[in-house]
């Protein structure tokens, strides 16, 4: 039972223990000595023995007082002011430290390849075009450093049997091509690439760490072990899946590169990266390959025990909980082994160079046919050229400890799940571009499954008109979607509806106005208003605004009639097969669209005429 603490001190000899400064303090001792220890000393001024053993109790309660008060702050994210302790709150808050931010760019990679006749038709030698390797290096004017993040194939063809390299005539003899300058996009990075291997004993320890020498580690490109095995890294080594790029050989490759797949992981890794130092340390699991788990885990079936007799009771059985730490629950650790890890280090806010500084080859890694000659291999080779008609972006210096604090400030609260609609719509955004990209989302109630959503997307093609996803894009974004959601919510992707509109107007001008100037200028804020990046699934359009833009546009005095009409494959083969009608989807005001649907107008051109009456 829990006791008073008053009641344990005499009544008499009661103190306060509410004063936790020196001056304070000091005066409560004061009191004390002079009410219980007068016959004693009765001389407490500072120059005294009894001053001196009162500042003495003084400083050692204010001491402690502080102490106390700045143990207490330095559990909070908010007041924490030593480094360590807010590094080690950040990551209690879920987010990982980053490192120094890579600039990123896009680099036109261009070569001349000689010319061939082909079916009566001069074209690209196709034994000339080489596949660009990633980690190709290309050097800025300041001297930075760019790597090429994936391979450029410049002999690949698209579906319609076309080179997907952009390619344009270069020198001509006689009327004659002689060849021909070939071009592709690609991506680059200014962080550096390094390569460490660590040599691992024949000796198990659970949650081994190996620290990598460079500063700045932003990405850990692959782990692998002297036998081959990769380990892969997670959030957290409770996480045995992982996702796995392949690549898309489907119909539907020009539209999505990669599939998404999930791996089981059973060696896998996370990372942490100090901030005082600025290195990053990779941690293994916990489990010992060599070893089943069945040896660890106890079996419960040897835990049952029969009761005899009239026995009706039986003690409880401890099993230690530690026991469960070395099982391959949490990984694998490596053993006897070797790890080679290769890594991006590097990076700042100096990065992002300015358009045209990248411009020269630093290291060039090529892969050419094997039929090719070397004559086509060194001439195509000394002809490659790289420039970036845009500013890296991206290139970012460390989170200052400041910067840390706020961002894990506002992660605190957040789940690594989908719980919102808001949740799932980020969710969806945020499926990295090489699976597809989603151009719009919009969630609805699943009428058959209360507990059910609907997601309806739809993406655009090159010309940036609206088209339906492939499949491989929602297959990718189902197992994508699959990691974050409540074990009991289901979701259906689904193909939004594209409504194809068009706009008919009627209007009269004021005097001194011209027709044929005030109805383009009217059609080009209408066009403005209805562009597809205003538009998204399941969202109305305000009829009213249409009107006041109409209304307000120079030389308008009258809106005589405003019709918004459906274009269909009916009206052209160009269109969508949606049928609707604007007449019983109009309410209060709103043009709604089907459920699921999306208003595109996709000839503004054409799509909107008007008329002075």
């Amino acid at each position: 039972m829990a006791q008073n603490i008053n009641k344990q001190i005499k009544k008499d000899k009661r103190v306060s223990f509410t004063n936790k400064d020196f001056g304070s303090l000091r005066n409560e001792l004061q009191r004390y000595a002079l009410t219980h220890f007068s016959d004693n000393i009765v001389d407490f001024t500072d120059a005294s023995l009894g001053g001196l053993i009162l500042d003495i109790g003084a400083y050692v309660g204010d001491v402690m007082a502080y102490y106390i008060d700045h143990q207490f702050n330095e559990n909070s994210i908010e007041n924490a002011i030593e480094t360590e302790n807010i590094e080690r709150l950040v990551r209690e808050a879920g987010v990982k430290i980053p490192a120094a931010a890579p600039a990123y760019a896009e680099v036109t990679i261009s070569m001349i390849v000689p010319a061939q006749l082909v079916n009566n038709e001069y074209v690209p030698k196709t034994n000339a075009l080489p596949i660009v390797k990633k980690n190709s290096i290309f050097s800025s004017i300041g001297g930075i450093d760019f790597a090429l993040l994936e391979d450029v194939n410049f002999g690949e063809f698209n579906t319609a049997g076309q080179l997907i390299a952009n390619v344009s005539l270069g020198r001509v003899n006689n009327g004659t091509p002689v060849n021909f300058i070939v071009s592709r996009v690609a991506s680059v990075s200014s962080a550096k690439i390094e390569t460490e291997t660590f040599s691992i004993p024949d000796t198990f320890q659970s949650f081994r760490t190996i620290t990598l020498a460079n500063d700045n580690v932003n990405e850990i490109i692959s782990v692998f072990d002297s036998s081959g095995d990769e380990y892969y890294e997670v959030d957290t080594l409770s996480q045995d899946t992982v996702f796995k790029v392949l690549s898309n050989t489907s119909y539907d490759s020009d539209q999505v590169r990669s599939r998404l797949e999930m791996l089981h992981a059973p060696k896998r890794y996370i990372t942490t990266r100090n901030v005082s130092t600025g290195k990053t340390t990779i941690r293994f699991g916990a489990g010992n390959e060599n070893a089943s788990d069945e040896d660890i885990i106890p079996d419960p079936s040897e835990h049952a025990i029969r009761l005899f007799g009239d026995r009706t009771s039986l003690p409880t059985i401890a099993i230690d909980p530690n026991n469960f730490l070395t099982t391959q629950t949490l990984g694998i650790s490596p053993r006897n082994t070797t790890i080679t890890v290769n890594y991006r280090y590097g990076g700042g806010i100096s990065h992002n160079v300015s358009a045209g500084e990248i411009s020269s080859v630093k290291t060039l890694l090529t892969e050419f046919k094997d039929n090719a000659s070397s004559f086509d291999i060194a001439q195509t080779r000394a002809t490659i050229d790289v420039i970036n008609y845009e500013t890296a972006k991206g290139g970012e210096n460390e989170p200052t400890i400041e910067e840390l604090r706020n961002i894990a400030i506002f992660n605190r609260s957040s789940q690594n799940r989908i719980v919102t609609r808001e949740d799932l719509i980020a969710r969806v955004y945020s499926l990295p571009s090489n699976f597809g990209r989603v151009f719009r989302v919009g969630v609805s109630d699943n009428p058959i499954n209360p507990r059910g959503s609907l997601i309806y997307i739809i993406s655009r093609n090159k010309d940036k008109k609206l088209t339906l996803s492939t499949d491989t894009l929602k297959q990718n974004l189902s197992k994508y979607l699959n990691q974050f959601r409540l074990v009991n919510d289901a979701a259906d992707i689904l193909d939004a509806k594209i409504v194809n509109i068009g706009v008919k107007f009627g209007i009269t001008i004021e005097d001194g106005y011209r027709q044929e100037i005030v109805i383009p200028v009217v059609a080009n804020k209408i066009k403005n208003y209805l562009k597809i990046e205003n538009m998204h699934i399941n969202k109305p359009i305000k009829t009213g605004d249409l009107e006041n833009i109409i209304l307000n546009s120079p030389g308008v005095s009258n809106l005589v009639f405003l019709n918004i009409i459906s274009k269909n494959s009916a009206t052209a083969s160009a269109y969508s097969s949606e049928n609707w009608n604007s007449k019983d989807s109009m309410d209060r005001g709103y043009l709604f669209p089907p459920e699921g649907g999306i208003f595109e107008l996709k000839f503004p051109n054409s799509d909107i005429e008007g008329v002075v009456v």
